[in-house]
């Protein structure tokens, strides 16, 4: 039987961290990590007399006295328990180390997942493994949802910083996550928690509002030779939406800044619609209600009773999204041990996960795709088509290459004229709130079994074999959308009952007209959206097998004589197999967006796979024991040969030092030789069309050197401009603008770009390498008065990976070939009709081995304990991080893209300095603990400055605070609350253009700073 508060205690608490083998300290006062540091006396004896052989993370070696030379931070049960974790992606989001990956808080660009991405390095270069055994990927794209693990199972969770390829293979190149399973359990263990904010208008109280319910069953067998332990996780995370708060319930602009804080001008009641903003405000899209054509004399809004006119109006996409995505999620897992003899011990683990998460987003539309409209379209008034007349025989220019045939003119009369029997091929937009909001339900189901056996071999070695199969599919399921296909052969009509193009005499079967020009809000009666809708389906399935065999011992009689004790070695081979797949549905392959109108393009069909093959080997040599200024000095060494199908052969390997100078003081230093191979996604996705994001087409109306202080674009200023710079005026004219049409053509919309991805069966990326570096050390320092504990650590960590895998972003495109006129980059610039905004127009952005990614800065804590006699113990720590660099290249002739300190499309927001302070106070029954987190000043990128607005170029640094407690009732009952941003601190502000779809949207970035106000989460747990 155990009680509620099995690891309440700090002595357990270390006992277990000394256990675990980060040979460390783990406490409550900071953060909850560890930084291995040696343990005390007391400690030894007290692990002693339970364990003799410590497990280190990172390392295959299990022996007596193993300390790993590379930095291990832990977090242990009672940081999930003052956290009131539900899922330990919120942890990592909130740990100086890490940098928000997929969460709860990503609408706009999720995966339906939620990921850790250590070091900013990007959450496919982080290895997550449960026990030391890799997790299956969600999807092709190599990356693991870490929802489906039940928290209830977790004894703790060890980080292993820098890379770590040498010891577990592809993909620790920040560093590696091992989720460290409680293999002891007996007994029964529920744990119930509810959270929710003070905000809003939730199902019980406010809104936020997360259930969930665990539990843990255990029991030893047969003398305390095994033991059976099932987990179950249960997990309701109700939506909450934009429109839910102040700050986000309308978009600001970022590049001018109007309506912070206030509600948007709304366009008179003959361009009114939901949502609708007064164009001249900046706030929302272009693709508005009511519909605009996209004309070569500038753009034409229609007006609610047929009249059209100069833009009048923007739409408000804002409150539809989400800033919390809803998520139903069951998570189960069994464990299992058997000791047969000293020689076998049966182990396995079989875990199940079933999560929905829902995507949704402001509804659909024909966002500005060229459609052909006959100017005898039944819908469109008399008044409309003279205005479409006159709009583009006004821009007609044939004597400088612009006639009927750029304009989109179709003569079908042949007269030379555009005229009444004409049709009109152009960008149209148009919302269609008809049709509801867009939505992706992402429908996952994971699965993974391992089998295994361990135990003696001879003269002091040990063996670990085991067999692990995992698989996970997958069901994205696209809603709402209307489709583009259907809408562009109902536009081509002049009958308003039968889709009858020009001077045929036969209707298009199925077709329905659609009505988008006579009116605003409603024209599109419940039959048209019926025929001109559509949903979508994605399937995707991922299977990986693993057989690992790994031995460890003492090399027998090889010691130096500066030592006592012998070598310890390791060797092993594994074999993993790798295969996936993704299969889209009809509407999905139509080329080039798709028939979904706003989703960002096509998908085209991936079946994939590679296997490799690999054998390593470990040694612990140690050099120097029980001399003076050298109790323990070893040198750690791994090497690892792997042979990919798809890379072929590559080599990782390690070499460190570990010297304990005096009892306490500890130093360690780290280099390592890290490997990445491409995943599924990146060696098998044919050429698709995505969107990527920009600041703005230098060629085109939203050029800020276009624009006078008023915004307004002025023909003065152009030929200015173009004089002053010839490159950009020439490289306009190479990618396919009209000289007279520079810095008129339309700019991209909301801040992104068509971009045409995927692999080059040609070209296929090779493996990523790393090079990391870590250098630190750990003091025990001498206490003082009541004081218990003082540990001090400190590392610093330098990642570089060079070639590694990825594209050019669109913004850099555009920049190589407008401001540092490389032809090779605009030679990937395709326009259409000399812009980017209409859609097949974009850039390329193929996946390739780029120049280098670089991370570097220090690590710094200091915890420590103090005995208040009866008044309880007090815990006091903190962790920071100082990060010194986080730079990426894409090539030698490009520029360094510097995220430190900054935020922007190419950066989420990574101040120089973050730190987490917690204080906690224990007596008897009794716990309340503080955390202070603290992340850190960032500016601007400085190639997006020109077109911010002032107030929106410095994010300040921001303070939180979290409050927690628990009350023991008694030994098996424990009763517990949190309050997080305790002081309703809303996040800053700057606008929606500031930074990828992915991260910045509700005017801020969601992932980084706290949106939902203040959260509370009351538990109740027991235990029997």
């Amino acid at each position: 039987m155990t009680t509620a508060r099995s690891m309440k205690s700090k002595k357990v608490l270390l006992r277990s961290t000394v256990l675990a083998g980060v040979a460390g300290f783990s406490m409550a006062g900071a953060p909850v990590f560890a930084q291995n540091a040696a343990p005390t006396e007391e400690e030894e004896q007290d692990s002693d007399a339970i364990l003799d052989t410590i497990v280190v993370t990172g390392s295959r070696i299990q022996a007596p006295g193993i300390v790993s030379s590379s930095p291990i931070a832990t977090l242990g049960q009672e940081e999930f328990a003052l956290t009131q974790t539900v899922e330990v992606e919120r942890l990592f989001r909130d740990l100086p180390i890490a940098l928000p990956g997929d969460n709860e808080n990503v609408n706009n660009g999720t995966g339906g997942a939620t990921t850790i991405d250590l070091r900013g390095l990007g959450d496919q270069r982080t290895l997550v493994m449960v026990d030391g055994k890799r997790m299956v990927p969600y999807d092709i794209s190599g990356q693991v949802d870490v929802s489906a693990i039940p928290v209830g199972m977790l004894e703790r969770i060890d980080v292993v910083t820098g890379g770590a390829s040498a010891v577990y293979g592809s993909d620790a190149m920040a560093g590696a996550v091992n989720f460290i399973l409680r293999d002891s359990f007996e007994g029964v263990e529920i744990n119930s928690r509810y959270r929710f904010s003070e905000k809003g208008d939730g199902w019980i109280w406010g809104d936020s509002e997360v259930y969930s319910l665990s539990a843990l069953i255990g029991s030893d067998l047969e003398d305390n030779r095994g033991n059976v332990a099932l987990a179950m996780d249960y997990t309701d995370r109700k939506g909450v939406l934009l429109g839910a708060r102040e700050y986000s319930r309308f978009g600001v602009s970022t590049r001018n800044g109007p309506n912070e804080g206030g509600v948007p001008a709304s366009p008179d009641a003959n361009c009114a619609a939901p949502e609708a903003t007064l164009f001249s405000t900046g706030v929302g899209s272009t693709t508005t209600m009511p519909t605009t054509l996209d004309l070569p004399g500038g753009s034409l809004q229609f007006r609610n009773d047929g009249t059209t006119g100069p833009r009048c109006s923007r739409f408000n996409f804002a409150p539809f999204n989400y800033l919390q995505t809803p998520q139903e999620r069951f998570v189960g897992m069994a464990t299992g041990h058997y000791e047969i003899n000293n020689h076998f011990e049966a182990y396995g683990r079989a875990n199940f996960a079933a999560i929905n998460v829902r995507q949704q987003v402001a509804p659909s539309g024909v966002f500005g795709v060229p459609m052909t409209i006959p100017l005898m379209n039944p819908f469109l008034s008399a008044s409309a088509r003279q205005a479409i007349i006159n709009n583009v025989n006004g821009a007609l220019d044939p004597a400088n290459g612009f006639g009927l045939t750029e304009a989109g003119v179709i003569d079908s009369n042949n007269n030379g004229v555009f005229d009444l029997a004409d049709s009109i091929t152009t960008p149209v937009r148009r919302r269609t709130l008809e049709l509801g909001t867009r939505s992706t339900d992402y429908d996952s189901n994971n699965f993974q079994f391992v089998v295994g056996l361990r135990g003696d071999l001879w003269g002091g070695w040990d063996y670990d074999v085991y067999y692990s199969h995992a698989q996970a599919e997958r069901a994205d399921v696209d809603s709402g959308y209307t489709n583009v296909s259907a809408i562009a052969e109902a536009l081509n009509t002049v009958d308003a009952t039968q889709c009858l193009a020009p001077g045929s005499t036969t209707p298009v079967a199925g077709c329905v007209p659609i009505d988008l020009f006579s009116t605003g809000f409603g024209s599109i009666t419940p039959a048209m959206a019926a025929a001109n809708s559509a949903t979508a389906i994605l399937k995707s399935e991922y299977r990986q097998n693993i057989f690992s065999a790994v031995a460890f011992g003492p090399a027998a009689g090889l010691s130096l004589p500066t030592a006592t004790d012998s070598i310890t070695v390791s060797i092993g081979a594994e074999y993993r197999e790798e295969i996936g797949s993704i299969t889209p549905d009809e509407c999905l392959k139509e080329p080039p967006r798709s028939c979904l109108g706003g989703a960002g393009g096509n998908v085209l069909p991936i079946a994939s796979q590679f296997d490799v093959t690999e054998f390593f080997g470990e040694a612990f040599v140690p050099l120097v024991q029980d001399h003076q200024f050298a109790q323990d000095v070893q040198l750690e060494l791994g090497f690892r040969v792997a042979d990919y199908s798809s890379v072929g052969n590559n080599q990782t390997w390690k070499i460190g030092m570990n010297w304990e100078a005096v009892e306490g003081l500890r130093f360690r230093v780290m280099q390592q030789r890290a490997v990445r191979a491409p995943n599924i996604a990146e060696i098998g996705s044919p050429v698709t069309t995505g969107l990527g994001n920009a600041d703005f087409d230098p060629c085109s109306n939203g050029n800020p050197i276009f624009r006078d202080a008023a915004g307004t674009v002025q023909a003065s200023l152009i030929a200015s401009a173009l004089a002053a710079d010839p490159v950009l005026r020439d490289n306009c004219i190479a990618t396919g603008v009209l000289a007279s049409r520079i810095g008129l053509v339309n700019d991209i919309v909301s801040n992104q770009i068509n971009a045409f991805g995927g692999t080059d069966p040609s070209a296929l990326p090779d493996a990523e390498a790393a090079s990391t570096l870590t250098i630190g050390g750990t003091w025990r320092a001498p206490t003082f008065a009541n004081m218990n504990n003082a540990l001090v650590t400190l590392d610093y960590y330098d990642i570089e990976i060079t070639d590694y895998i990825g594209a050019f972003s669109p913004q850099e495109v555009l920049n190589n070939c407008y401001v540092l006129n490389q032809a090779s980059e605009c030679a990937k610039i395709n326009r259409i009709g000399g812009t980017l905004s209409t859609s097949g127009a974009g850039v390329d952005l193929f996946t390739s081995n780029l120049d280098f990614i670089r991370a570097s800065g220090i690590d710094f804590s200091v915890d420590t304990d103090w005995d208040m006699a009866e008044f309880g113990e007090l815990s006091v720590g903190v962790f920071t991080t100082l990060q010194l660099s986080n730079e990426s290249q894409s090539s030698s002739s490009t520029p360094v893209t510097d995220c430190l300190g900054v935020f922007g499309n190419d950066c989420q927001p990574l101040p120089q300095i973050r730190f987490n302070q917690r204080t906690t106070w224990r007596n008897g029954p009794y716990v309340a603990s503080l955390l202070w987190r603290y992340f850190g000043e960032v500016d601007i990128q400085e190639t997006q400055r020109a077109a911010t607005f002032d107030g929106f170029e410095t994010i300040e640094a921001q303070h939180r605070f979290d409050l927690s407690g628990s009350w023991d009732i008694n030994e098996n009952v424990i009763l517990s609350a949190s309050i997080r941003n305790l002081l309703d601190k809303e996040p800053p502000i700057v606008g929606d253009g500031a930074g990828s779809t992915a991260r910045n949207f509700g005017n801020t970035f969601p992932s980084a700073y706290e949106t939902l106000g203040r959260l509370w989460t009351v538990g109740v747990k027991a235990a029997f």
